[in-house]
């Protein structure tokens, strides 16, 4: 770990040199590749001078316990040396994780995708449920949401709907959501008050901008069409919605929400990016199909990271064995501490995987 600070503060003091330097300075896309390279180290580089101050500290406190001391200051000196040794395990803990290989998306926007999975109408007002969740959620952060594209049936739930979450961090807390849920409840429309299995499937993408993915724009197919809806006001009469096809791929972007045709295309392409970043992106960690399965599923049972157990109260995480009680909160939105313990248990993980 000591090697990796030492070679980590010896390339910012590199790059302090560097940008100073006139044949630098003058050339403005060099400074700002640069620049970031040191922000990035600037955090890590100070904690670990604070380390190598704290280090010292315990080294001179020793020395003048080992040489004696009046009983008066023998005291405080040992005092002051658990403290400097306390600080020392804390700032050593804080360089470990700094030196985690961290998600480059992390603090990116994200995109929610939610469809409907196994059972029905119960399935689609879960999906409903877990939008509104999620909606609640961005609320307690200040991130706004703005629904891209849904599809609505008669009971009011939804077959699919897709959404924009606008905030820092967003992607690197709704990431943990991905996968497949499933809920156990009485659906409103059960007489026999029988419980019934349904699932929902979530996939979190992050928005990606024009330079971090190239589309050539002879491989779209762009059609333009009338937004429909569940009738009344929800049908748009003039021709609005967008549906952008990428043909190499087959992937489909589409957005009708906006009454703007320009809004809407412009989201429908954000949309196209960021499935697109994403494949490319996992095509390059050799694992395209099974971390597209873990994210999208079938939609069957059998595939959950999560179970709402209405009738006993209770959250699974299957992944963590994490259960929580309190249901009608965590829809309301608070889940805080259950992302806080994914990321937790995420950030032990890579720890681990990193061997620091």
């Amino acid at each position: 770990m000591f090697k990796k600070l030492e070679a980590q503060q010896k390339r910012y003091e590199e790059l302090n040199e560097l940008v100073s330097q006139p044949e630098v300075y003058n050339d403005f896309q060099r400074v700002q590749t640069l620049s970031q390279e040191r922000a990035a180290l600037e955090t890590t580089v100070n904690k670990y001078k604070q380390y190598k101050n704290v280090s010292k500290s315990i080294e001179d406190t020793q020395a003048m316990i080992d040489h004696g001391l009046d009983q008066d200051m023998l005291a405080m000196a040992r005092d002051e040396l658990n403290e400097l040794k306390t600080t020392q395990e804390r700032i050593v803990e804080e360089l470990r994780i700094s030196l985690i290989p961290r998600d480059e998306n992390e603090d990116k926007d994200a995109i929610v995708e939610i469809r409907a999975g196994t059972g029905g109408d119960e399935a689609a007002l879960f999906a409903a449920d877990l939008y509104r969740m999620y909606f609640r959620y961005a609320q307690t952060k200040n991130w706004p949401i703005e629904i891209i594209d849904s599809n609505q049936n008669e009971s009011g739930g939804f077959k699919e709907v897709i959404f924009e979450v606008k905030g820092k961090g967003a992607y690197g807390h709704l990431n943990y959501e991905r996968g497949v849920h499933r809920v156990q409840r009485v659906p409103v429309t059960e007489a026999s008050g029988r419980v019934h299995t349904s699932t929902a499937t979530v996939a979190v993408l992050p928005e990606v901008e024009d330079i971090d993915v190239q589309i050539n724009q002879e491989d779209l197919r762009i059609d333009i069409f009338r937004s429909g809806g569940a009738g009344g006001q929800n049908v748009n009469k003039l021709s609005t919605a967008v549906r952008i096809t990428h043909i190499p791929t087959g992937i489909v972007a589409v957005c009708q929400d906006e009454r703007s045709q320009l809004r809407n295309k412009l989201k429908a392409m954000a949309v196209l990016r960021s499935r697109l970043y994403d494949i490319e992106q996992r095509k390059q960690q050799d694992e395209v199909t099974e971390e597209r399965r873990s994210q999208i599923g079938s939609g069957e049972r059998s595939e959950k990271i999560r179970t709402y157990n209405f009738p006993q109260d209770r959250l699974t995480d299957h992944r963590i064995n994490l259960s929580l009680h309190g249901l009608p909160k965590i829809m309301d939105g608070d889940l805080d501490k259950l992302i806080d313990t994914l990321a937790t248990e995420d950030q032990a993980r890579r720890l681990q995987e990193a061997k620091l």
